[in-house]
């Protein structure tokens, strides 16, 4: 049961946003905002492909004792499509993750390298330990259109809380936070950006691992913000999660509640998830399809609401 706690956490955050990606792109397309389109769409892939390697750091990191601190443990390869080398001798001590370009994941291929560097004496089941994450050209690549962003620079990522998620049944929550100013994203036209970004992740067990995101960036008047810097025209942006964004074991690792918010000079988005098909919050459909509602206001003053599924 553990084992597949971990496993879990590798593949949520991924998979949710992947579709929000898609359907956020069919959106702006609607409303012929071509820019908000590709922002909203370069956004939910960044976002998703950062939290995809913190649950990779997560899950590597509780697989070995010299890391977590923990009395004993098996090491065990949970993440699919890459290799893992440690080394718990030098200072710092640093995990290597080589993804593989394997397509285990199904609508995405990822290559490239990540490594995780820990000072000696730290243990990531204290609270406030904290590691450095550095991407080296991780390249991600969508099945669906070919499609890729490309991700260098490093980030702050800290058990806040402390604990292990591997005991979050008994713990109650678990606080992670992660902090960059650094993202170098390469996109599929080869402009290159340098975001930042601010976000927490409070996981807890009711029924089942729950995951709770905000943003914890403020800038004037504007909380919440999760990302922001310079999009691919050249133009700023934000992203603020207005309502935090759950994710629910007992719903099948669905996005079940949340509301963010994508500001550009051309167009304000506004994505509500976890709804019905009259765009009302529903309890988790089980197999059937969650809605949500995205409404684009343009500079002009015009907007388009959409409700679609996921």
């Amino acid at each position: 049961m553990k084992k597949k706690i971990l496993l879990y956490l590798a593949s949520a955050l991924f998979l949710v946003a992947i579709f929000t990606a898609c359907k956020k792109e069919t959106g702006a397309s609607a409303d012929n905002t071509a820019e908000a389109s590709m922002q909203s769409d370069d956004q939910a892939r960044v976002s998703t492909e950062v939290d995809a390697v913190a649950n990779d750091a997560d899950a590597a990191l509780e697989t070995s004792t010299s890391f977590t601190g923990r009395y004993s443990q098996a090491q065990i390869n949970v993440i699919c499509d890459a290799t893992v080398v440690y080394d718990s001798v030098s200072n710092p001590r640093s995990i290597t993750i080589t993804y593989n370009g394997g397509s285990c994941w199904g609508s995405r291929t990822r290559s490239g390298v990540v490594v995780i560097s820990m000072a000696q004496g730290v243990h990531w089941k204290d609270a406030s330990a904290s590691i450095t994450i550095t991407f080296q050209n991780l390249k991600i690549t969508r099945v669906s259109d070919n499609k890729s962003v490309t991700l260098n620079g490093s980030q702050t990522y800290t058990n806040v809380s402390g604990g292990l998620l591997i005991n979050l049944p008994n713990l109650g929550t678990i606080t992670h936070a992660i902090t960059s100013s650094n993202m170098s994203i390469t996109f599929d036209n080869n402009s290159q950006r340098t975001w930042q970004v601010a976000k927490q992740r409070v996981f807890s067990y009711n029924n089942g691992v729950v995951i709770t995101t905000t943003g914890t960036h403020t800038d004037g008047s504007v909380t919440g913000i999760a990302e922001w810097g310079l999009n691919r025209f050249g133009h700023a942006f934000a992203s603020s999660i207005v309502v935090p964004l759950v994710i629910r074991q007992d719903c099948s690792f669905r996005l079940v509640s949340g509301e963010v918010k994508h500001t550009t000079p051309l167009v304000t988005a506004i994505a509500t998830f976890g709804l019905n098909a009259t765009g009302t919050p529903t309890s988790c459909p089980g197999t059937g399809h969650y809605y949500f509602e995205v409404v684009w206001t343009g500079a002009n003053g015009n907007s388009l609401t959409v409700i679609m599924p996921y």
